[in-house]
C-alpha cells in the first residue's frame, strides 16, 4: 500500500476478521473514532500509519523499540547492500 492510496480501513478491518473495538484499540483509537473513520471521516496521518504498520505490515509495535529503528536506519544509509541483503533473508523466513 503507497503513502498516498486511500485505505479501506473497514475492508481492511472485515478481512482480518475484527470487530471494531479489537481493530482500533491495537493502535489507540477508541471504537467510535473508528466508527467515524470508516464512515469517511478523513484519518489523521499518524493514525494511517499505525494503520499500516500493525494491520498491514502485521507489526507488533509493542515490541519496537526506538534503538531499533536507529539501527535499521544506520545501517542502511551506511550500508545499503547489506541492509538489502537482510532485509530480503528476514522477508523469507517469514514465509
Amino acid at each position: 500500500m503507497k503513502a498516498n492510496e486511500k485505505m479501506d480501513v473497514r475492508e481492511i478491518r472485515r478481512k482480518l476478521g475484527l470487530n471494531q473495538s479489537q481493530f482500533w484499540s491495537k493502535i489507540g483509537v477508541t471504537q467510535s473514532g473508528g466508527s467515524r473513520y470508516e464512515s469517511g471521516r478523513n484519518i489523521p496521518r499518524p493514525v494511517q500509519a499505525l494503520l499500516r504498520l500493525v494491520h498491514v505490515e502485521q507489526i507488533d509495535i509493542n515490541k519496537v523499540k526506538r534503538e531499533d529503528v536507529e539501527v535499521a536506519e544506520y545501517l542502511k544509509a551506511s550500508n545499503p547492500e547489506l541492509f538489502k541483503t537482510l532485509k530480503k533473508e528476514a522477508k523469507t523466513k517469514r514465509k
